[in-house]
This record gives structure tokens, sequence and C-alpha cells, in this order.
């Protein structure tokens, strides 16, 4: 069934792979870690974002309560770093160094889709499982509601619904009221699904079951960018 966005008053974003595209920015990261691999002669940094990426995943998975603890604590101790070494690493690598890039790597039509959901009343939120403001600013892009899963009020990964169920009652809207786009099934649609609102996902090939679009500029969004 076609999105009704006469019903949608808050659209909710996931971050990475949703609002800027992963291939061109992984390709960057991989050069500038290799050539620091390289340079130092220490394969260090390449273990540990490995682990910590791994990791995160199994945590996702099993909706492990305080995951960051975990996560940092588990990392640690499977590449025999201390745990700071190991957030001093994440900072750097995954949090700080690609800033850069995100501008150059964001997809098309993003900031017309921004416009056009202002100009219709509706409210935008962000629910990214990694720290998302220093994205979104290098991204030219705002929200009116911002959940980060390691905020200490949410501690737990998507799918897990707390995150989103925060920003719906920030945003004073219900869950039929809401919409999460996003590009991974197992992550956004999920949440979305738990939470009881609608989900789009970001694909370039259908996926039995979920309404999917390949752009946002595709004819599921001409209602919002037709709006003045």
């Amino acid at each position: 069934m076609p999105l009704d966005w006469d019903n949608v008053h808050f659209v909710v974003f996931d971050v990475d792979g949703t609002l800027y595209r992963q291939r061109p920015l992984r390709i960057r990261m991989t050069r500038d870690i290799l050539l620091y691999t390289l340079l130092k002669r220490d394969l260090n940094v390449i273990a540990v974002l490995a682990e910590y990426r791994r990791i995160r995943e199994r945590l996702g998975d099993e909706q492990v309560i305080d995951f960051e603890r975990a996560l940092i604590t588990q990392t640690a101790a499977a590449t025999a770093n201390s745990p700071d070494r190991v957030r001093s690493i994440v900072s750097e690598w995954i949090e700080r160094r690609p800033l850069g890039y995100l501008a150059a790597c964001r997809h098309p039509g993003l900031s017309q889709l921004f416009a056009g959901l202002r100009r219709s009343g509706k409210s935008i939120g962000i629910l990214s499982d990694y720290p998302a403001e220093a994205k979104l600013e290098a991204l030219g892009l705002s929200a009116d509601h911002i959940v980060y899963a390691g905020d200490e009020s949410i501690g737990l990964l998507k799918p897990h619904p707390r995150g989103l169920e925060s920003l719906i009652a920030a945003a004073g809207v219900t869950p039929h009221e809401t919409v999460v786009i996003g590009d991974r099934v197992d992550r956004d649609g999920l949440v979305a699904r738990r939470a009881g609102a609608h989900a789009l996902i970001r694909s370039s090939k259908p996926i039995e079951g979920w309404q999917t679009f390949a752009r946002f500029d595709d004819a599921l969004f001409t209602p919002i960018l037709a709006s003045s």
C-alpha cells in the first residue's frame, strides 16, 4: 500500500548508508587506514576496527543493554588493547576522520527532500547507532530530534525500539504518524515495525514485504518534493 504522506507527521532517518553512500566512503577510509598502517608498520588499527564492527553487529542482534560498555570491553579483550586505546582508535577512525569525506558522499536529492519535509510541516528525526550530530553538520543537514543508540537513556542498538519510541515521544506524534527511512531491513525496517511505525527502505532492488525506493527523487517522494 502506497504511503499516505498526508497522515505522516514525523520522518525519521537512519544515517550510515542512508544519508550518504557507504562504498565511496569506505574506499577513501580504506586508503587512509592502509597508508597509516604502512607508515606506522602497525596492524593494530585494522584489527581493532574489524573486531569492533563484528562485535557491534552481534550486540545489535543480541539486543544487549548498555552495549557500549560491552563493545569496548570485548573489543579490547579480543585485540589485546586497553579500553582507552580502543576508544581512541574508534574516535579517530570511525567518528572523526570520515567527516571530511561525507559531503562528497551524500546521496543526491537529500537537501531538496529535507526542505520539502519542512515546507510540508513535518518534523525530521535522526535515529542512529553511531553518534550523528557531527555527521549531520558535515552533510549540511539538520533535524528537529536526534537520538543515538549510545545515549544514556537508550543504551540499545537497533532493532530494539527504545530509541525510536523516545524520538516519537519527543516529537509528540503517534507511531502511525511516523515513517522510518533506512537502508537495512534487519535494523531500520524491524525497528519501525516493532514500534508500530511505517518503514521505507533504500534499495536498488525490490524487497518482498517492504516498501523500497532507489533514490531520494523517486516518485514515492513527489508529494513532498512538489510541496510549496
